[in-house]
């Protein structure tokens, strides 16, 4: 293992919040000594199972303790799944059934080996040692911690003071968490900073029953390809991890660049000191944001899809892109189920694009602009109205500064992201 000095930095890296840092530096230290790895605990509740690049956050910091030198643990929630994680929610989640959890885990699996060393992780259901529990055992567990403690949690503090209901087994979800890392002898659990109340409900419980208490590694959430809200995929702003090398690249380079320092510290495992001096680069205005995003670009394609496919896309990006002079950075169009005036026959109206943003005044002078060949998509100009089919992500040009990214998603016209 390297110095532990060094070790830390890596893991910090990125990390909103570690508890406690020298609870960290120790557990190293003794990693070290006795030449014995940590053992790096993650809960997947397989709820979820298509993973994106803010999913991937904290994988990506599991595989950095990996390749440290440290076990990561990886906890398939299927007991815990049928609960649902309270975090966050105004109302209580609908229970999926075990069948369901079950074929979430099987793609949830599939995935993570994309990011993680699979022959330094181990993968375990927590039905294993929760499913044996006896009721004598339950009562025990939920003797541990109080219900005014639980309403402290502002997710259940909210949904109480609104009257809205909290089921029973609501409460269980961080106490079975929590259990989790009893059962393992976690000594570092990683998670988003929503997570912060279920994974300090680890080092509660671990102290109760008499272990050492694990480390918390908190994670930021990371914003999409909007820069605003969370990465999600119901809300179209997402870099899916099994996207198509081009795309994955292309919708990289849309991130605003005051999220550039971000997306590396988590997205990629470009070491801390690197990603410091790019961000002084950047304060300094002795590089150009356009081609440190291309960089950033490359290196997480490179990530998911290998040197030479995003080689690949970085020269596609550059041939329709760049040499079209199309901005790295424009105003985005959401077209949803609920924007059904966008479409004509089953597709969405460029005429209607061109209007809604505003670069014609009206249908007949936007018809006017494509006759002309005023009217480009991705850098191709517009010949035809009969051949036009616009898809999501697609760039249309009006002129020579008029540009507009179409956003598809929840299912628009069948071609949407989601």
């Amino acid at each position: 293992m390297i110095p532990v000095d060094e070790q830390i930095k890596v893991i910090a890296k990125g990390a909103d919040e570690i508890i406690t840092l020298e609870d960290l530096k120790a557990k190293l230290e003794r990693a070290r000594k006795e030449n014995k790895p940590l053992i790096v605990k993650l809960g997947l509740d397989p709820s979820a199972p298509d993973i994106h690049l803010g999913h991937a956050v904290v994988l990506r910091k599991i595989r950095q303790f990996q390749d440290l030198g440290h076990k990561a643990v990886i906890i398939i929630g299927d007991f815990t799944g049928m609960i649902g994680d309270p975090t966050g929610r105004s109302k209580t989640r609908r229970q999926l059934s075990r069948e369901e959890v079950l074929e979430n885990a099987k793609t949830y699996e599939r995935q993570i080996f994309r990011i993680l060393d699979k022959n330094k992780t181990e993968v375990r259901f927590n039905s294993e040692w929760l499913g044996k529990l006896t009721f004598a055992d339950v009562i025990s567990l939920t003797s541990k911690y109080t219900v005014a403690r639980m309403l402290e949690r502002e997710d259940f503090k909210n949904r109480f003071d609104s009257h809205e209901s909290i089921g029973i087994h609501e409460f269980f979800y961080p106490l079975m968490q929590g259990y989790d890392s009893v059962e393992l002898k976690a000594d570092v659990e990683l998670g988003g900073t929503d997570q912060r109340f279920n994974i300090l409900m680890g080092r509660t419980l671990q102290k109760d029953y008499g272990q050492e208490s694990q480390v918390a590694v908190l994670m930021p959430i990371l914003e999409g390809t909007d820069g605003v809200e969370k990465m999600s995929k119901s809300l179209g702003n997402y870099i899916g991890i099994n996207e198509a090398p081009e795309d994955m690249y292309g919708k990289v380079m849309s991130i605003p660049d005051g999220l550039i320092i971000k997306y590396y510290e988590l997205a990629t495992d470009v070491h801390p000191d690197e990603v410091k001096k790019i961000k002084t680069a950047l304060e300094t205005n002795s590089v150009n944001p356009r081609d440190v995003k291309m960089k950033l670009a490359h290196e997480i394609t490179r990530l998911y899809h290998g040197e030479t496919a995003a080689d690949e896309a970085r020269e596609h990006f550059v041939s329709v892109f760049q040499k079209k002079e199309i901005p790295g950075e424009v105003p985005v169009l959401d077209i949803g189920k609920d924007r059904e005036d966008m479409f004509i026959n089953g597709r969405v109206d460029l005429i209607k694009v061109i209007v809604a943003m505003g670069f014609a005044p009206s249908n007949s002078e936007a018809r006017r602009l494509v006759s002309q060949g005023a009217v480009k998509i991705n850098g191709e100009r517009v010949k035809s109205m009969e051949e036009v089919v616009i898809r999501d992500g697609d760039i249309i040009q009006s002129g020579k500064r008029n540009f507009v990214k179409v956003r598809i998603f929840n299912g628009a016209n069948g071609n949407g992201t989601n």
